[in-house]
């Protein structure tokens, strides 16, 4: 599933996201959803998050679902 509309993700679920800074060579960070920053219901780049860990950036695939 791709991260480009917010309904698909919650907190807690597991993704892939891009960072700011590597949006020129895709690479992707995994994490768990912290917080929802976007507050549209789409964003074709993805929507923004920000991970436990405190990273911030677009999720391109979620990967699971908090239980």
């Amino acid at each position: 599933m791709n991260g480009q509309k917010r309904a698909d993700i919650q907190k807690g679920a597991s993704v892939n996201i891009v960072q700011k800074q590597d949006q020129r060579t895709g690479q992707l960070t995994r994490g768990v959803v912290k917080d929802i920053l976007t507050n549209s219901k789409t964003h074709p780049h993805g929507i923004k998050v920000r991970l436990e860990s405190g990273i911030v950036g677009r999720v391109k695939e979620i990967i699971g679902q908090k239980d």
